[in-house]
């Protein structure tokens, strides 16, 4: 094998690793500013839920941003669903009105998970190939090395030392690459357990609370049909008093 195809290879190794890289920090600042995003959210809905008097206020709340606010929203759409009895007559709406609050709060914490947990597979990929690339680099360089040794035929350490010393590069930058990678990747893990715990006491929290409200939430009425009562009533009282003006005429 030519010298310049070694070169070529380890060259091309490099750049993988060096894409590698690229990823891995994309993607720990995304993760990172999601994660903060979801205390941010989870903090500010918790403190207001917890507040209200009554969940009927709860589930006024003008805010539903974050995992937890999402899930509790999920939760009041059911309440009022079962108690207008707009569900539809299905599987997926079969059982009692806790056991829909519990199937549908259950399906929305899956989506939140699955949210927080995109990327991390990715990273995980890369913190466990990175190293192999790497060593596959040095390998290749260590081969067209050896080669070009044999074929000049002196093996004199200023000889070996150089082609051998590039080649390890590649095992040097794999590891770089791989060591943020798993790192990160053990961090977001933890970091979505303790996420995914939140979301699992506030479900069992939010079943509690309804249950003593017998899994009824009334449906705050639209602002547009208090003002159209009103208009109406003060055109019934104009409609009187033209008919009494009328009527003295």
């Amino acid at each position: 094998m030519s010298d310049i195809a070694s070169t070529a290879i380890v060259n091309g190794t490099l750049w993988i690793l060096i894409g590698f890289s690229v990823v891995t920090w994309s993607l720990i600042l995304i993760k990172g500013i999601q994660h903060l995003r979801i205390a941010h959210y989870n903090r500010i809905f918790n403190k207001q839920f917890w507040s209200a008097p009554d969940l009927q206020a709860a589930s006024e709340l003008k805010v539903f941003q974050g995992p937890v606010a999402r899930v509790a929203q999920t939760g009041f759409i059911t309440l009022v669903e079962t108690d207008t009895g707009t569900t539809t007559h299905d599987l997926e709406h079969t059982g009692d009105r806790q056991e829909l609050l519990d199937r549908r709060l259950r399906q929305q914490m899956q989506k939140e998970r699955g949210a927080v947990e995109s990327g991390l597979a990715i990273l995980a990929t890369i913190g466990s190939v990175s190293p192999f690339v790497g060593l596959f680099g040095t390998v290749w360089g260590i081969m067209g090395a050896l080669t070009s040794i044999s074929k000049s035929g002196s093996a004199s350490l200023d000889v070996v030392a150089g082609p051998i010393g590039e080649a390890l590069v590649a095992t040097a930058v794999g590891i770089a690459v791989a060591v943020p990678a798993v790192i990160a990747y053990n961090f977001f893990i933890r970091r979505n357990k303790v996420v995914w715990a939140f979301l699992d006491d506030f479900a069992i929290d939010f079943v509690h609370l309804a249950l003593k409200t017998s899994f009824i939430i009334k449906r705050p009425a639209p602002k547009f049909a208090a003002t159209s009562r009103t208009g109406d009533a003060l055109g019934a009282k104009h409609g009187e008093e033209l008919q009494a003006t009328g009527a003295q005429a």
